[in-house]
């Protein structure tokens, strides 16, 4: 299981990757595993300012759809337009070409449940 050490992570595997004011936000290795074939990526909040733990979107593949949900508080900047072509991106590359959204962190915005590599590695075993 792939779980790159410089990305921060969430109980709702979710990764994110903060540079300056602004994050990049995508699923996990495990999360589209688990998924299976992804067919679709739905995310209608582009402009909004969210808070940490909101649902930013969802992501369907051929079984189920599951809600996606925002790691920090912010307003959503950007979405990774290539998926709506290409929602397989997803799963081949979880970590690069498909990351979902970009996000404008919130000043103070709390990172305290944001979890490193090895907790997240502990929750999935």
């Amino acid at each position: 299981m792939n779980t790159p050490s410089e990305l921060k992570y969430t109980k709702d595997h979710e990764w994110i990757k903060i540079e300056g004011n602004v994050a990049t936000i995508g699923i996990t290795d495990f999360a589209q595993g688990e998924l299976g074939d992804i067919v679709y990526v739905d995310v209608d909040t582009v402009d909004d300012e969210l808070e940490g733990g909101a649902v930013f979107g969802s992501v369907e593949a051929v079984k189920t759809v599951s809600d996606l949900f925002l790691p920090i508080s912010g307003k959503v900047i950007e979405f990774n337009s290539e998926l709506e072509d290409q929602p397989e991106l997803l799963n081949s590359d979880p970590y690069g070409n498909g990351w979902i959204i970009k996000l404008e962190v919130a000043e103070g915005a709390d990172q305290s449940e944001l979890l490193s590599a090895e907790e997240y590695q502990a929750i999935i075993g």
